[in-house]
């Protein structure tokens, strides 16, 4: 087993999640595609880096290190950063912030003292506080289909602006990650078709390899028993 993995919720305004993990041997996943941004604090012979990772429009490999500690916040979709736009981080093209000390950073000409697992929340306050952070409620408007008053044109700059990507990108990735928790539940190919709503199972399986990395059949028999 590569990783140790811990998580936990988290009391700051617009953080989803808090989450650390560590590599124990050199190795390489296939990252799912994501429809939320988060930041990733990584320790790796003895350097600590702070890293903005984008969303993610589909799955792709990914390496890690031996011995390498890694930290992230996930951020509620709808948050973002004014002054670094999500869209430009999208799909891998993370951005490493510049490094002020072995324990601290630069953002928006300020020095920040890196963040740990423990004092997260402490640190997205202060970001919130200094308006480097903020959510648009549009996007929630969006994903749950309330009444709105303004344009299409208008929606789709929010929501892009927000999330950095499309709604209807969100969508499918979201469709995907279901259909994955269906099969890794159990259940068959054919009902998750149809539980999920896909067209057929060409649909299904054409959306698991973009969104997941994976076919049905590869998820379904990774929890079978050996």
């Amino acid at each position: 087993m590569e990783f140790t993995f811990q998580e936990r919720l988290s009391d700051a305004p617009f953080v989803e999640r808090v989450w650390r993990t560590e590599s124990h041997r050199a190795g390489s996943f296939i990252s799912a595609a994501a429809s939320q941004w988060e930041i990733v604090v990584t320790t790796y012979l003895g350097k600590t880096a702070l890293t903005l990772r984008g969303p993610a429009t589909k799955a792709s490999p990914a390496d890690f290190p031996a011995d390498a500690e890694f930290f992230g916040i996930v951020f509620k979709l709808g948050t973002f950063m004014p002054n670094l736009p999500t869209v430009n981080r999208r799909d891998r093209n993370d951005l490493t912030l510049p490094e002020a000390s072995s324990k601290s950073f630069w953002l928006d000409s300020m020095v920040w003292q890196l963040p740990n697992f423990d004092n997260a929340d402490t640190f997205v306050n202060r970001l919130v506080h200094n308006n480097l952070l903020a959510y648009d409620p549009i996007v929630d408007t969006v994903l749950q289909d309330r009444a709105h008053t303004l344009s299409a044109r208008a929606l789709q700059y929010r929501f892009l602006r927000a999330t950095g990507l499309t709604h209807k990108i969100v969508q499918q990735i979201k469709r995907a990650h279901l259909a994955r928790s269906f099969l890794v539940q159990g259940a068959p190919i054919l009902d998750t078709v149809f539980e999920v709503g896909y067209f057929d199972q060409a649909h299904l399986t054409n959306s698991l390899r973009r969104f997941i990395g994976q076919t049905p059949g590869q998820i379904a028999r990774t929890v079978q028993p050996q």
